[in-house]
């Protein structure tokens, strides 16, 4: 079951936590992580005062501020000089340093071992909302520590005992992802396994098997998701136990924060959009079981009920993906008020120039409510019809006869004859020579008729007994007599041809003939009385 599956992801991430609780303390996350934000151009962008990290071993020692435009540069100049003398004073077997203040121009200089590593300015001061020697100070501070535990965490001491700790991190990875792949398959096996059986209408069985495949759809993305997480996070945590390989977790921080912020939005909205799935099968199920259905009603609500179910469902993928992207673009930092702005004045102008899409919504949403045809009707439009095969509120496609794939725009359809709606009839003309016996026709297809009806294979399909009408028309080969035979929906043609079938052996069997395609042609050789007096005067004259 998915509550099962779901509560094994969770008892996995809970030993990860427990075999990874007791290091937790030593094992160093980014600190200060810079993340990349946008903002709109303004007049004053280059003047505006930024902040950035300077950083040791992958770590944020501290802050410096200044113009957007300065500030690139101020970082890379104290990056370089601190490189400089942490390379120095992490060769050095002395762990002598002295950091001291200096004033120059009314400004703290920070020096490190008698070199110059940064000016204090009055931006760097506002970031903590001091004075310049407060800051000063703070930023002595910072660099002892920082440079000090450097120095510790280049002993061989010390990273053997992160090497352990790096290597009971690849165990409980492996135990981990090894715990979720085993619980993945039995539930796969579980779920292959079991056999559901239709215990009630086709409409519940339906929506109950699309609710299960929606279920493990999520949970499939889960899977992936808990096996990703333990991987790439164990990957990070690893890189950043050791000082030679932290900044390539910070690196590949910065690398990856933009597609890891993407992919979690889009994960999480296609999650969302899924579940969106499974509430409206259960609601569309709850609505199909508060009703008793005939099963004429019960074949129409299943068609309804999955036309309906696929529109709504459009419809929400639709507003979540919009919700997702807006969600995605927010996570990037960017306003997202002028966008919805700008989206209202383009949809007024899309909507006046695409009117007929509005038409075609308007229509297509008449047509579902209204309940005019749904998916897996056979409909008849103008000069086109065949099987519904999609439905939703800009088009309609059927499928006619010959295989073809016919695509209705909504706003098209004005008149629609729908052949199978609740119930469907086999009208036939059958044809008898006139020379025959047509009260012994009459007679012998009603009782092909009836006992087709009370046939075991045919009596489910023909809904009430079948009317011979009569003799409906004179034609050039013979009489027509019309039978009517109600049907299952759609199960008039093959009514049809099995009745023909029936009636063709019963027909020669009792020397009832069709009729055959003839022509009969007539001749008369005596001459009119007025050809024969014309024919007299002009011998005369002669």
């Amino acid at each position: 079951m998915p509550s099962q599956s779901s509560w094994a992801i969770a008892g996995t991430i809970l030993l990860t936590g427990w075999v990874a609780s007791p290091i937790q303390a030593q094992i160093p996350l980014p600190q200060n992580l810079e993340l990349p934000t946008l903002s709109l151009p303004s007049s004053d962008a280059q003047s505006r005062i930024m902040s950035g990290c300077i950083r040791l071993d992958g770590r944020c020692l501290f802050q410096v501020a200044a113009p957007q435009s300065e500030l690139p540069a101020r970082i890379q100049d104290i990056q370089q000089r601190l490189e400089t003398i942490s390379r120095q004073y992490l060769q050095e077997d002395s762990s002598e340093l002295q950091i001291e203040s200096k004033k120059q121009n009314n400004l703290p200089v920070i020096y490190v071992n008698d070199q110059p590593l940064l000016t204090v300015t009055r931006p760097d001061a506002d970031l903590q909302g001091g004075d310049l020697d407060t800051r000063a100070e703070k930023l002595k501070e910072s660099l002892q520590e920082g440079l000090k535990r450097a120095k510790r965490e280049r002993q061989p001491q010390f990273l053997t005992r992160r090497g352990a700790i790096a290597g009971g991190f690849l165990v409980a990875m492996i135990v981990s992802s090894c715990a979720i792949h085993s619980t993945s398959k039995r539930s796969r096996q579980r779920l292959t396994g079991t056999t559901t059986t239709p215990t009630g209408h086709p409409v519940t069985t339906q929506l109950a098997q699309q609710q299960q495949g929606n279920l493990q759809e999520v949970q499939r993305r889960l899977y992936q998701m808990a096996q990703a997480s333990i991987w790439g996070g164990g990957t990070l945590i690893g890189l950043g136990l050791f000082p030679y390989t932290r900044i390539l977790q910070v690196l590949m921080l910065n690398v990856l924060q933009i597609p890891l912020r993407l992919g979690i939005v889009g994960l999480g909205t296609y999650v969302v959009i899924r579940l969106s799935y499974v509430l409206i099968d259960r609601f569309a199920g709850a609505l199909a079981n508060s009703y008793l259905l005939t099963p004429e009603a019960s074949r129409r609500l299943q068609l309804r009920v999955s036309t309906i179910s696929g529109v709504t469902k459009s419809i929400t993928t639709l507003v979540l993906l919009g919700v997702g992207s807006l969600v995605a673009l927010t996570t990037l930092g960017v306003e997202i008020a002028p966008l919805l702005a700008g989206a209202g004045l383009v949809g007024v102008a899309v909507s006046l120039a695409s009117q007929n899409l509005i038409k075609d919504a308007i229509n297509g949403f008449l047509i579902i409510v209204e309940d005019q045809y749904a998916v897996g009707d056979v409909i008849a439009v103008g000069d086109v019809g065949g099987l519904v095969e999609n439905i939703n509120l800009r088009i309609t496609q059927v499928r006619d006869a010959e295989g073809r794939l016919i695509t209705i725009p909504n706003s098209e359809i004005k008149i629609v004859a729908n052949l199978s709606s609740n119930w469907s009839r086999a009208d036939l003309n059958i044809p008898v020579a006139y020379h025959a016996d047509v009260d012994q026709a009459l007679k012998l297809i009603d009782t092909i008729a009836q006992e087709m009806s009370r046939d075991v294979t045919w009596q489910e399909q023909i809904l009430e007994k079948p009317q011979v009408l009569g003799v409906d028309n004179f034609g050039e080969r013979g009489v027509t007599i019309r039978v009517w035979i109600k049907t299952q929906p759609l199960k008039q043609w093959d009514v049809a041809r099995e009745f023909r079938r029936r009636l063709k052996i019963a027909f020669d069997e009792a020397g009832v003939p069709i009729p055959l395609p003839q022509q009969e042609i007539w001749f008369n050789r005596s001459l009119p009385a007025k050809s024969q007096m014309d024919e007299h005067e002009s011998h005369s004259q002669i």
